[in-house]
């Protein structure tokens, strides 16, 4: 069963350890980099993903209550455990936390258009290309 749980100190480790096979390096950042961004940007949000007591992804969001703006920023499985399911159910949860959100009626995404890329996983979820890039990467939105 995948869970979203806070990073804290003594979790801190195993999240840090994770990471993307060598093709998709260039389509996350690392998850040191990320949590480091977060501590410096008030509307950041962002969990590990855990299969039991086992960190296997991590997730963080832009997350602005009073302007109803919801925008995954994050999202990776270790390599060690892609393919087992993780990336859908913990997607399917994030969605379920984002739609709870104050004033939510999107959720918005963004993607490197490359070999190896998450697009065709997005749009499992039902979001839809919104012809924008943005820092060279197609923005995608989930209507709710």
């Amino acid at each position: 069963m995948v869970e979203l749980r806070e990073i804290t100190k003594e979790t801190l480790r195993p999240i840090l350890k994770l990471d993307v096979a060598d093709n998709q390096k260039n389509l996350v950042a690392p998850n040191s980099v990320s949590i480091a961004q977060a501590y410096y940007e008030e509307k950041a949000w962002f969990r590990g993903i855990y299969d039991q007591d086992e960190a296997v992804g991590f997730v963080m969001l832009y997350k602005d209550e009073e302007k109803a703006e919801y925008f995954l920023w994050r999202f990776m499985i270790d390599k060690n455990h892609q393919g087992k399911g993780y990336g859908k159910e913990a997607m399917e949860l994030i969605i379920d936390y984002v739609k709870g959100l104050p004033n939510a009626k999107t959720f918005g995404l963004s993607v490197v258009p490359a070999d190896g890329s998450a697009e065709e996983f997005y749009k499992k979820f039902g979001f839809i290309d919104t012809g924008e890039v943005e820092e060279n990467e197609k923005v995608y939105e989930l209507t709710f």
